[in-house]
């Protein structure tokens, strides 16, 4: 029984990642110290490359009563292997359809058996 609950599981994750048509990069912001100088400087260091994942974009409209505007915002999800450990604050690039954009996410990712989701946030800056 055990067994072929781990085979479904498998399977399902499998399945998931086929819908993966994505790449991601991970790029932590490190202090690196000079041997020379003895100097302490932050270098970007790719720490994941080549990571298959998916986005999924939703938009969200808003409007309080009593006003004209809408406000619309959009919420972005990363979805990858459970098995891929991102530190909170890393860069994220992601190339899907043809587009490349910079992310970061601050939050706790919801692991699953099959997956993981991390909501992200566009890359502004290094904090």
């Amino acid at each position: 029984m055990v067994e072929s609950i781990r085979a479904a599981r498998e399977a399902a994750k499998k399945a998931i990642e086929n819908t993966y048509d994505g790449i991601a990069v991970v790029t932590e912001h490190r202090k690196v110290k000079d041997k020379r100088s003895k100097l302490t400087n932050y270098e970007d260091i790719i720490v994941l490359e080549d990571i298959p994942c998916k986005l999924s974009f939703k938009t969200i409209h808003t409007a309080n009563q009593g006003e004209s505007s809408v406000s619309v915002s959009q919420t972005t999800k990363l979805f990858l292997s459970p098995d891929i450990v991102i530190k909170a604050g890393s860069k994220i690039t992601v190339t899907q359809s043809g587009v490349t954009m910079d992310y970061t996410y601050s939050g706790v990712p919801a692991v699953y058996d099959t997956h993981q989701e991390i909501e992200l946030q566009l890359f502004e800056r290094w904090t």
